[in-house]
């Protein structure tokens, strides 16, 4: 990842095994893009910003394997370069009152979703033209609460994870709807237990790994919609999650889970599929959302599209 390589390669290849604002086991540290409410930007293996955007407060991103940055606000998607040059942005339009999703795709288009009145997600080309609008179907005009993380997948579809619906639904570039997943199942504790979809996230196995930001669960469901793993606050000590919105699962298979809510203590923790917690950050920077760049001097790539 050129990113690492070059521009933040001097302090990312500093390892240094003790912690500066970072709570983890002594073999794992990781750098990380940060998209929350007090600072977005990179922090490095030892805790330290190492780049910041230029407001904080976005909604989600990722660091390119160009070495760029991209990025969304409430109201304005870019791509920046290390030195803050704009190589792309897209504005909301007056139709809508939020952007709430940002993902570069393998064609060069950017994936957003617009909320509001007419919720849509929207490719749109390196010009700024759009190129694919899909209609969504979030089932509310609450449009904070409409749809968060949705991505593109291998098969041309998108899967989109609406709040208020208890759904993840997966959309045709026609706005077909072709499967959902539900998130009030009673083994999750109900609709009383405000299991809301945050961020949805299709793994290489063809199952479906979704937070659930207010219930404080993260669940990992299969092709059928079943339940294949499920990890909440009584499986772990302290109750660590408080409002699991980002999440990511790493290659070696441990799951990292943002706790947005979290105003001390941990901001983001690392599990493994026995449910162990092996790294957790615990510095002053809030996560709505994040990517994990780099293990222990090692970049990692983001998942290819499922």
């Amino acid at each position: 990842m050129p990113v690492l390589q070059n521009v933040f390669a001097p302090l990312l290849v500093v390892l240094i095994w003790y912690s500066i604002g970072v709570c983890q086991s002594s073999d794992i540290q990781h750098a990380f893009f940060v998209a929350g409410p007090d600072f977005t930007g990179v922090i490095d293996e030892t805790g330290q910003q190492i780049w910041s955007a230029d407001r904080p407060a976005a909604r989600d991103g990722w660091v390119l394997p160009s070495g760029n940055v991209l990025i969304v606000w409430k109201d304005v998607a870019r791509e920046l370069t290390p030195e803050h040059q704009v190589r792309f942005e897209y504005e909301l339009s007056s139709a809508n009152r939020e952007l709430g999703t940002v993902q570069r795709l393998a064609n060069g288009n950017t994936l957003i979703t617009e909320l509001g009145a007419k919720p849509r997600l929207l490719e749109i080309t390196a010009e700024g033209e759009v190129a694919i609008e899909v209609p969504l179907k979030p089932e509310t005009d609450n449009a904070h609460m409409q749809t968060r993380m949705a991505r593109k997948l291998s098969n041309g579809n998108y899967l989109v994870p609406h709040l208020l619906a208890f759904k993840v639904k997966e959309y045709t570039p026609t706005g077909d709807v072709v499967r959902e997943l539900r998130t009030d199942l009673a083994q999750l504790g109900g609709r009383e237990a405000k299991t809301w979809p945050f961020t949805a996230i299709r793994l290489a196995n063809e199952n479906t790994l979704v937070c659930l930001t207010n219930g404080n669960q993260v669940v990992e469901f299969d092709k059928q919609g079943n339940v294949v793993w499920h990890l909440t606050n009584d499986d772990l000590p302290g109750n660590p999650i408080d409002d699991a919105c980002g999440g990511q699962r790493l290659p070696n298979g441990n799951t990292v889970i943002a706790s947005y809510h979290a105003k001390k203590g941990i901001k983001l923790l690392e599990v493994t599929r026995d449910k162990k917690i092996v790294w957790t950050y615990e510095g002053p920077n809030r996560a709505h959302h994040f990517q994990i760049l780099s293990t222990n001097g090692q970049p990692i790539t983001a998942e290819p599209l499922r």
